[in-house]
């Protein structure tokens, strides 16, 4: 009882240092740092209900919100830019800040918890908790409205439920094993929630219940396999089907609250724009009707379907021979000979405005200007030889091409017997006698076609990038279109959506989007400069009182860390190639913590870090983040071992018995140069965060010769350096060179 009662002691001392330090100036600068200008400008759509895109999914902006509106923010700030005020528009920016500082100040006690739950004493847990109380990374990381704080929290949550519950493997199926398996899988999607690198620490877990269920089918266990399917679907329960419902509430969630239109619905299919009030197509989108004159507009290049008289050449410069037709091309800007009429292909009646186009109904496209029909033949295209060329066909003709005139209308997302409509009627226009379809792309024709955009027929019909839709129903001033009739322009009503179908169109625009996050930045780093602190991000700067926040960490924490990971490595391999020579290097009781305890950190170490390896997208170091959290773990252990389990233990042979001996389990058992030794890297780790501290706070008027003695790596791109550095970072850096990493984050 005494032992946990100093244990809650340490663990709350080490929360209320977290807070003082993450608290501390927490209202400086008052200025949009970083990427609060995307972050802070959610929560305001959320507090607005205006419908927002973003690449992360919505629960750790959802709480922005929450507590935006909870301090009283009102929604109007629109976050433009680094540097924009807070105080001149009274932002309640410091309450919104006071969230992530929360989160990041309960995250080190959560790390000493992992580490007393694992059975390490309390000061080997107190050093691991050390590691990340007194980094410069995390401070300046959790006090800015940014997922990161959220993010580490629910992940090292997740770590601290998967260790509860693996405790209590031999009271299976018990209340409180089912509540810690279930609150491992909250935790979980909770992660996942926050950032899709959430998916990592899904990974970590995942790969120690395979483990563990790996054990548990060995016959030596004693489980019968039904016994062993019962331990397996629970598992499945827990840490798959419940943290998938927790996962989709929150995009339940993100729905409900953002009911409005908003800068985000142009990212999404019509029939989702359409369940948003005030959205243009839900407002404007007409039923298309044959005999209809309207214009058509590709979707992803944004080009009006043109012709013009001028014909294609005989010969274009590869010698290959043309069919001297009129050119069919894309056109960017409104122009009359963007027109079209709609014209049936079955007998309709000749009164009224006419009948309804519908999905798949056949079609013609009678070019108004010209009179001539859009037509596809048998002939390469201009620019792409596997491609049809699209041209016109006039029926006074000799020859008749009826035939080749002929398209049918594909709406996308549409059964039978839908309307087809302007704006929201996204379509392809499939040829009926080649099954090509309507197709366009960036490159231009030559001169003789103005350097327009090529128009083809693409042989796949279902070619996802040949999507159209109906910009305008023709009409004049008076709503009649060119044929006299009138448009009518009906009340619209919001529509519903299944949520299901909402939720997966999100989803994989959330990840076609991260993945095409490719450009450029000046503080995107490699995952192998991280470990390391190679380089750190201008997160913002002033000139008139030549102060900045940079984020890097502490050097003292991330080199020890990686050290940590090295000696761990190094430890297991050697004692692996040992044993392959019949040498018992470490007895087996202490091999078995190392494998079970720092080598589950080290597999979360290694899940949150080399998968970056794989990505081609934008990548900075604070996604080092939780894989930091994962090496303080293994920082820990390793410390552990050296001041209490590699001394004096002997080297045997595999048939030699290793000597009993008592593990130390408290505080008590570390002896006092062992304590001594932690209490003094503590002081090391807390002296060299005030020493970078000014770069995490932003401290104004600091003198080019004190920048320059805080860069500690000549990697390090400080801004006000004295000008010896000038080469290096120039003193008049402004807040408008530092670009935001936008959704990139």
């Amino acid at each position: 009882m005494e032992t946990l009662r100093f244990s809650w002691i340490i663990a709350g001392a080490l929360f209320v240092m977290a807070l003082a330090l993450r608290f501390y100036k927490i209202n400086h600068p008052d200025q949009v740092v970083f990427d609060e200008v995307h972050f802070g400008k959610f929560a305001a759509y959320y507090i607005l209900r205006e419908y927002y895109f973003d690449v992360h999914p919505p629960f750790a902006k959802l709480l922005f919100g929450l507590v935006g509106w909870f301090v009283g923010f009102d929604g109007k700030f629109d976050f433009a830019n680094i540097g924009d005020s807070y105080s001149i528009h009274q932002v309640p920016f410091v309450g919104m800040r006071a969230f992530p500082a929360f989160l990041g100040s309960a995250t080190v006690p959560i790390v000493f918890w992992i580490m007393k739950e694992s059975g390490y004493p309390t000061a080997i847990a107190a050093f691991s908790a050390a590691l990340v109380l007194f980094d410069n990374a995390h401070v300046a990381q959790t006090r800015l409205i940014l997922l990161d704080a959220a993010l580490v929290f629910f992940m090292a949550l997740s770590l601290l439920a998967y260790i509860k519950f693996r405790k209590l493997r031999y009271h299976e199926f018990s209340p409180a094993w089912w509540g810690w398996l279930f609150a491992t899988g909250t935790f979980l999607a909770c992660t996942l929630g926050c950032k899709m690198v959430g998916l990592f620490t899904f990974l970590t877990v995942g790969i120690a219940v395979l483990v563990d269920l790996w054990q548990l089918l060995d016959v030596r266990k004693g489980l019968s396999i039904e016994q062993f399917y019962r331990h397996f679907a629970a598992r499945a329960l827990g840490l798959i089907v419940w943290p998938a419902i927790v996962y989709l509430s929150f995009f339940w969630a993100h729905f409900k609250v953002l009911k409005f239109s908003g800068t985000g619905d142009s990212f999404m299919s019509p029939a989702f724009q359409e369940t948003l009030a005030g959205n243009e197509l839900l407002l404007n989108s007409q039923e298309i009707r044959y005999y209809d004159t309207i214009t058509l507009k590709h979707k992803d290049t944004k080009v009006f379907l043109h012709s013009h008289e001028e014909l294609y050449p005989l010969r274009y410069e590869d010698g290959r021979i043309s069919s001297q037709g009129q050119q069919v091309t894309g056109y960017p800007h409104n122009d009359t000979n963007n027109f079209w009429q709609i014209i049936p292909t079955k007998a309709l009646p000749a009164t009224g405005r006419g009948r309804i186009v519908r999905h798949k109904d056949t079609i013609q496209l009678l070019h108004a200007k010209t009179q001539s029909y859009l037509l596809t033949h048998d002939v390469a295209s201009p620019l792409m030889p596997t491609n049809q060329e699209f041209t016109t066909w006039y029926p006074d003709e000799e020859n008749s091409r009826y035939a080749d005139t002929l398209f049918t209308v594909d709406v996308l997302e549409a059964n039978e017997g839908d309307p087809w409509k302007s704006k929201s009627g996204h379509f392809r226009l499939v040829h009926v006698p080649t099954k090509v379809c309507l197709w366009t792309h960036a490159k231009a024709l030559p001169d003789w076609a103005y350097k327009q955009q090529e128009i083809n027929g693409n042989k796949n019909p279902a070619e996802r990038t040949a999507t159209w839709f109906v910009e305008d129903i023709i009409g004049d001033e008076t709503g009649e279109d060119l044929r006299g009739r009138t448009v009518k322009v009906e009340e619209k009503k919001v529509k519903s959506r299944n949520f299901f179908k909402k939720f997966w169109e999100l989803q994989s625009l959330m990840l076609a989007h991260n993945a095409g996050l490719t450009a450029s930045h000046p503080y995107a780093t490699g995952p192998i400069n991280w470990p390391f602190l190679i380089s750190g991000i201008s997160f913002w700067t002033e000139n008139d009182k030549k102060q900045q926040v940079y984020f890097i960490g502490n050097v003292a924490s991330w080199w020890a860390c990686s050290l940590s990971l090295a000696v761990i490595l190094g430890v297991m391999t050697t004692d692996a190639i040992a044993r392959r020579r019949a040498i018992n290097p470490i007895p087996d009781d202490i091999r078995n913590r190392l494998l079970n305890n720092a080598g589950f950190f080290v597999i979360a170490w290694a899940c949150h870090y080399f998968p970056f390896f794989l990505m081609s997208r934008q990548l900075f170091i604070h996604h080092y983040l939780p894989a930091h959290i994962a090496s303080a773990l293994v920082a820990g252990s390793v410390m552990n071992f050296i001041v209490t389990e590699a001394i004096d233990f002997p080297v045997s042979h595999a048939s030699a018995t290793a000597p009993a001996r008592r593990y130390p389990r408290t505080h008590t058992d570390i002896g006092s140069k062992a304590i001594a030794f932690l209490l003094g890297y503590a002081g090391l780790l807390f002296g060299l965060f005030l020493y970078i501290a000014p770069l995490t706070y932003g401290t104004p008027g600091l003198e080019g010769h004190a920048v320059n003695r805080r860069r500690l790596l000549n990697t390090w791109t400080l801004h006000f350096q004295a000008k010896e550095h000038e080469s290096i970072v120039a003193e008049d850096a402004h807040v408008s060179d530092l670009r935001p990493l936008a959704i990139l984050t």
